[in-house]
């Protein structure tokens, strides 16, 4: 397969002619040949989007029209559902079904943002003066929105909808892993007839297409999920280029607490789905475990019994319940951390290795990989994973599980089980993060506000939060009185 950027409304390979190999991550086989931006090209996106926002029909059309536009989006991703979910299995590795919600979840966002365009509105706010005083919310501007590689399609509509709902003119970036479904969706994006240079993909790695976009001082935001070392740098350049507005949704350490009047059924599924679900690969996984000693033993019996139930698989055997890694590189990573975890003396009770199988020996897997009696100050509970290994902390009582919640430098989300109504808000209250959830594990609706605590983010997506990132506020003075100040 060979695919194209979008930049200007044209469909266009890279300047010098530049291309990256993309590799099925089930075989280690290359399937397809994608460009590979020059900073010209770059350069081109950018101008091509400021044109569209300063100059071009993209401000006068009215917010029911960029609304329509959308719901049109919403259409077209619908309509290549089938495609649109394998090429995200082919890319990213992920069970095919997981993909084929993933691609529902990206059409649902642009509905969402479709209708919420004409929903923008601003203030009237009473001056004690002869005066009107109004709010207007107006786009920010050129937007850089860079993607990463674990939901690459859906995390996209988590900026790109919003952005254009607000009428901003953007330059979307996917990962350099797994650009294939987002320069599918530039092909199809053709057959709207967009003004040209409203959505630009560029296609390159991150130290050099998105540092680019970083700094360039004609880009007026950046929205960047990925992970924190990355967030930081964004900061720096934003701040050095032009003071540009950022939104950041970065790692996790997410506990997933578990008291003795838990459900024992409906918490080892939301254990196990809260970690394995998308193989790990997930900025909310419930990657610490943290069970209550009265409960310890039982949870992990059935946690062990349940986990060995755990299919991996051709992630386009639709009975395949985790995929391999995103890439090889990736898959090693995440084996040096539970050799880690072994140096480290926490107990190894699952997994722990990439499995031999004739199947799977291709694919950059990891087994199922379950960590007991781990002390929450080891690397393997402070540190993001970002795979199929959890660790289990045992707690005494409620104040220790929330002191160990706390314990750590992120702040994306969590999750506490327990039949007492009164205990499972009281410890979600004290829990230092930006999504909780309470009796489940890993929900997430384009509805309600996705982003973290502490350096786990800054800004929110999703939800009207979503679409206020996007906007600038202006204040509107109205002078009623026709008299001169008088002043001097």
């Amino acid at each position: 397969m060979s695919y194209r950027m979008l930049i200007g409304g044209k469909l266009t390979h890279a300047e010098d002619g530049a291309t990256r190999k993309v590799v099925n991550p089930f075989n280690g086989k290359v399937v397809a040949e994608v460009p590979e931006a020059s900073l010209n090209d770059v350069d081109a996106a950018v101008r091509a989007a400021r044109k569209a926002f300063d100059g071009g029909d993209w401000p006068n059309m009215t917010a029911q029209q960029r609304g329509r536009i959308l719901f049109r989006i919403a259409e077209l991703v619908r309509k290549n559902l089938p495609k649109l979910a394998r090429l995200e299995t082919l890319n990213v590795g992920k069970p095919i079904v997981e993909s084929e919600f993933d691609m529902n979840d990206t059409a649902t966002c642009y509905e969402y943002y479709g209708g919420l365009a004409t929903k923008i509105t601003g203030l009237t706010a009473p001056v004690p003066d002869n005066a009107i005083s109004i709010t207007l919310r107006e786009p920010v501007g050129v937007c850089a929105l860079i993607v990463p590689w674990n939901y690459p399609l859906m995390l996209a509509a988590w900026k790109l909808a919003p952005a254009l709902a607000a009428g901003c003119t953007v330059i979307l970036k996917p990962a350099e892993q797994t650009p294939l479904t987002t320069l599918e969706f530039g092909r199809l994006l053709q057959e709207l007839k967009l003004p040209p240079g409203v959505i630009n993909i560029v296609q390159g790695a991150g130290e050099t297409v998105g540092s680019a976009l970083v700094n360039h001082k004609e880009v007026d935001k950046v929205a960047f999920t990925g992970g924190t070392e990355t967030g930081r740098a964004i900061i720096k350049g934003a701040a050095a280029s032009n003071l540009k507005k950022v939104t950041l949704e970065l790692g996790g350490k997410s506990p997933n607490i578990f008291f003795e009047d838990a459900d024992l059924e409906a918490s080892v599924d939301g254990a196990l789905f809260g970690l394995f679900i998308n193989q790990g690969e997930v900025c909310s996984a419930g990657s610490r475990i943290l069970v209550q000693r009265s409960l310890h033993k039982k949870f992990m019996k059935r946690l062990l019994e349940k986990a060995k139930l755990i299919r991996l698989g051709d992630p386009m055997d639709r009975k395949t319940k985790m995929g391999p890694l995103v890439t090889e590189e990736h898959r090693d990573k995440v084996l040096s951390y539970i050799q880690i975890g072994i140096e480290e003396g926490a107990k190894l009770v699952a997994g722990g290795k990439a499995p031999k199988s004739a199947v799977l020996r291709k694919g950059f897997y990891v087994e199922p990989t379950i960590f007991d009696e781990v002390k929450n100050s080891m690397r393997i509970a402070q540190e993001e994973i970002f795979g199929p290994v959890v660790v289990v902390i045992p707690f005494k009582n409620e104040d220790e599980a929330v002191a160990i919640a706390n314990d750590t430098p992120y702040g994306l989300a969590g999750a506490v089980w327990s039949r007492d109504i009164f205990r499972a808000l009281r410890v979600a209250r004290k829990i230092r993060a930006g999504i909780m959830w309470v009796n489940t594990m890993q929900p997430c609706y384009v509805e309600a506000p996705w982003g973290g605590y502490k350096q786990s983010g800054a800004g929110r997506e999703l939800g009207p939060h979503g679409i206020d990132e996007y906007l600038e506020t202006k204040q509107l003075h109205i002078n009623l009185n026709e008299n001169p100040i008088g002043w001097y």
